[in-house]
């Protein structure tokens, strides 16, 4: 990993592979040079690379590292197979379908001393980074509760997974991210409204490590999509909404404390401020923050650690509606 550009290596070549392919297209210091998808290319995005069927022969071709897109079903085997050959993963979200395998995948790469991350792409949306740096200067002060909704229409091209696995991942990925805390419990309810065999509505409740609470709201049953995130604070609320790339501060006003209750901290309407936000492609600054950890220079995107505890969280969420239950979350 010299000054040449890195030759990177595309597995999977689907809905997800094609958004990848462009990205890498698009980096300094990288050449997509293969790709590997035993159905072939049917995006046709291999344009000019070399394409192949099995992945012992794209390792052959020589790469120094891959984009793991392939179906999550199959994470665990491809991901052993690059750890096991010495290549640097970013494993498309979530990192596998179940914890044991998730473990796996943490203890292949750790043992081999690879960088690899997990492609949590709303980590860089603009809304989420901004939300980030003024929760980091203390604006919020303390953090008392995250609300989360992210809801929508079906997406026909999930065929093995509800919305658990698909979509609140990325709202667990961003809870722990953003909080620096682990999940401790969690409680949700699911329904099956669509006629798939999976769960298509979670609502849900958990609390962290430090006692914060969040909730989650996930569907696939609402025509007008929604991507928002409230974090709530003893100086007021931040909105983070990811499809506008928007953030807005509501203040706590000036509040006299109540006669009777003179330790009552009390909240009052203050200012509403809409912040000025850089536009930014989020997946090109996944695939830059991994690009800078292959160089040794940090990685702001989510560890394979990371990605283990957001499998956890959603593995327990699923134990939890079939049971009724609030149920313990599992340390990573």
């Amino acid at each position: 990993m010299t000054g040449r550009g890195l030759r990177a290596g595309l597995v999977g070549l689907g809905h997800m592979g094609r958004h990848h392919a462009r990205a890498l297209r698009a980096l300094d210091g990288v050449d997509l040079v293969a790709a590997v998808d035993p159905a072939g290319d049917p995006h046709r995005i291999a344009d000019g690379i070399a394409l192949f069927t099995d992945l012992d022969d794209m390792l052959r071709h020589g790469i120094d590292y891959a984009v793991l897109a392939a179906p999550t079903s199959r994470h665990t085997e491809l991901g052993l197979r690059l750890a096991a050959a010495g290549v640097p993963t970013l494993i498309e979200k979530p990192l596998a379908p179940d914890p044991e395998s998730a473990r796996r995948l943490v203890d292949a790469y750790r043992t081999a001393g690879l960088p690899a991350a997990v492609g949590y792409t709303e980590r860089f949306n603009p809304a989420i980074t901004g939300l980030r740096a003024r929760l980091k200067n203390g604006l919020l002060g303390d953090v008392f509760d995250i609300n989360t909704r992210r809801t929508g229409i079906y997406p026909a091209r999930i065929a093995d997974v509800g919305v658990i696995h698909d979509l609140a991942t990325h709202d667990i990925d961003l809870t722990a991210d953003l909080t620096g805390q682990r999940y401790t419990s969690i409680t949700a309810r699911t329904a099956h409204r669509s006629g798939r065999p999976h769960e298509d509505l979670l609502a849900a409740i958990a609390q962290l490590a430090d006692g914060t609470i969040a909730q989650h709201r996930v569907n696939w049953l609402t025509p007008a999509p929604e991507r928002i995130i409230v974090v709530t604070g003893e100086h007021g609320s931040l909105i983070a909404d990811t499809i506008a790339a928007s953030l807005t501060w509501c203040s706590n006003g000036a509040s006299a404390p109540a006669a009777d209750h003179p330790a009552y901290r009390g909240v009052a309407p203050g200012d509403i401020i809409r912040f000025a936000l850089q536009p930014a492609d989020p997946l090109l600054g996944e695939h830059r923050a991994f690009h800078a950890a292959l160089l040794g220079q940090g990685n702001e995107g989510a560890c394979l650690e990371a990605g283990l505890h957001a499998v956890l969280v959603a593995h327990t969420a699923a134990a939890s509606a079939s049971t009724a239950h609030t149920m313990p979350v599992a340390l990573a």
